[in-house]
Parts: structure tokens; sequence; C-alpha cells
């Protein structure tokens, strides 16, 4: 199968949630989506319980991916969609289904227990391991994708009324050809505009109570803007059609990141793959805006 938007399924409205948005991605990129469901065998103890008996382990293996399978056809007929059970540890799974997928969609909270691999360390484990873009959507996030304007109803949106815009997180020491991609594509995709956030540290005097010298502020602040620019200059000339608002202020990337998630339809976050014996980690401006985020966020690994 080519490359899929593939979406994790365990049954919990997050996911759920998680699936028609990717459903809609997928038509957006042309692609098939594919829905996985994955079912974490409990200890033997556990299973003979009342609360996790035959009924149950039926619901959660054949009823929950059949009735999302069946609603998602329903609304997105030209979707072409395929369904995937496995068993196994949820995290392992979804690492190892990324490897095939052009992204990865996933809940961004699920139920705790056997059932809840969107949460907590699992989910954290799949963004930080995983080498292709995964995207975490939550429930608030809902209908912020392409065609979802902020003030028009899911499916009333019009051409009069402006797109969210899609929002990039850029750290301009090391900026990354593979995140800028993803973040351009993405805003052509959903006909909208790019905010691309780029912070920096104030001078230190700021922490001692000394006056603000203006001047080198000034001089900071234009220095900063014109690195934004000059990463950016490559990819305008590539995307000429896409609006691009640069913003470069003082203070904490993920506070801006976050900040400015509240009216985009996706914010955009980058993850350097480190392959060490400590093992990999998410960083923390993509940790804060993956826990505070009120819109679907993309973790894009790069080197």
């Amino acid at each position: 199968m080519p490359h899929t938007v593939t979406v994790g399924l365990d049954g919990s409205p997050e996911s759920r949630t998680a699936a028609e948005w990717a459903a809609r991605e997928a038509k957006l990129r042309e692609l098939p989506m594919k829905l996985v469901h994955v079912w974490e065998p409990v200890p033997e103890p556990t299973a003979v319980a009342r609360l996790l008996g035959p009924e149950t382990h039926q619901h959660w293996t054949e009823r929950i991916p059949r009735e999302t399978a069946a609603s998602l056809r329903a609304a997105h007929p030209e979707v072409e969609l395929h369904v995937e059970q496995v068993t196994g540890r949820p995290a392992e799974v979804l690492i190892d289904t990324a490897k095939d997928a052009e992204l990865l969609v996933l809940g961004s909270r699920g139920l705790s227990g056997a059932v809840g691999f969107a949460v907590g360390s699992v989910g954290l484990a799949v963004v930080a391991h995983a080498e292709r873009p995964v995207v975490l959507v939550r429930i608030e996030a809902e209908g912020r994708d392409a065609g979802q304007h902020p003030t028009a109803p899911s499916d009333t949106a019009s051409d009069t009324t402006p797109s969210r815009p899609v929002v990039l997180g850029l750290d301009t020491t090391a900026p990354d050809d593979t995140l800028i991609r993803f973040a351009f594509e993405a805003a052509l995709l959903r006909g909208t505009s790019l905010r691309v956030i780029h912070a920096w540290n104030e001078p230190p005097y700021i922490a001692y109570g000394m006056p603000p010298d203006l001047e080198l502020n000034a001089q900071i602040a234009a220095e900063q803007a014109a690195a934004v620019t000059s990463a950016l200059r490559p990819w305008r000339q590539k995307f000429p059609t896409v609006d691009v608002v640069e913003d470069s202020r003082p203070g904490k990337a993920a506070n801006h990141v976050v900040d400015a998630s509240g009216e985009a339809s996706l914010v955009v976050v980058g993850r350097r793959i480190r392959r060490s014996p400590l093992g990999a980690h998410i960083g923390p401006v993509t940790h804060a805006v993956l826990h505070h985020s009120t819109a679907p966020v993309a973790v894009v690994p790069h080197d």
C-alpha cells in the first residue's frame, strides 16, 4: 500500500475525533487512509474479571473498528479506507505502523488502562520514537482542519471567511528543511496562510532588574527578524502562493506558539532525531506545545 494517513483507534472519543480529522486530511492529500485498532492483551487474572469478559473483548476488538469505519465511509465516501487490527503493545505497534505512513494521527488523550494508548507515557513514546510526522488531535480541536473557519460552522465554511492559519514554531539557529517544507505544504493544501513564530531571549540585564537598553533591544529584534526572513526566503520562492506572516518576538517559544494555537488550524513543531544510548526525547518546547495547544499539533522528526 502507498503511503497512507494512518490513525490509531482505541475507542475513546478523542481517537474518534482523530479519525475524523485524519479522514479529512487523507482527502486533502489524495491518499488512502488506514484505521489501526490496537488490542493489548491483559493478564489472565484481569481478563476473567466481569468487566473484561468475552462481550467486552468482542466490543473492543470488533465493534469499535467496524462502527468507526462504517461512519467514516459514510461521511467520506471518496476516501479509500483500510482497517487493520493488531494485537500487541500499543506504543510499539504504532511506532512500527508509522514507518509506512505519510503521517500518523492520534487522539491526544485517551482512556486510562488497557484502551488508552494515546495518553501519558505511551502517547509521548510514539511521538518521541516515530520517524514520520505524528499529529495529535484533541476533542477541543475538532473542526480545525482544511475548509474549517474560525467563525463559520464546519459544514458552512465560505470562501469569504478567512481560514485559520497554519502555525510553525521555528528555531533559526538550526532551521530544518523537513520541518519547514511540511508547514508550507500544510498551508498550501489548506489554502491558508502560514504564521511563523520565532522567539528569542531578552538581554540578561532584564533578569537583574536593570533598566532596558532600548537601542540594544531594537538591534537584537532587528537581527532576529532578519534571521527569520533569511531562513524562509528560499521557501517563499518555492511556495509563492502561500501568504507568510513572520512573527519574531522576545520570550519563551512555547508560550508564543501555544498562544497562537488558539486561532490555528494546525500547529507544526519539530523533534530532533537523536540516536543515542540515552534514548529519544521530545524537547521542552514541543513537549509544552503538545500539552497546551488547543489546535491539532504535528510533530515532525528531523535530523
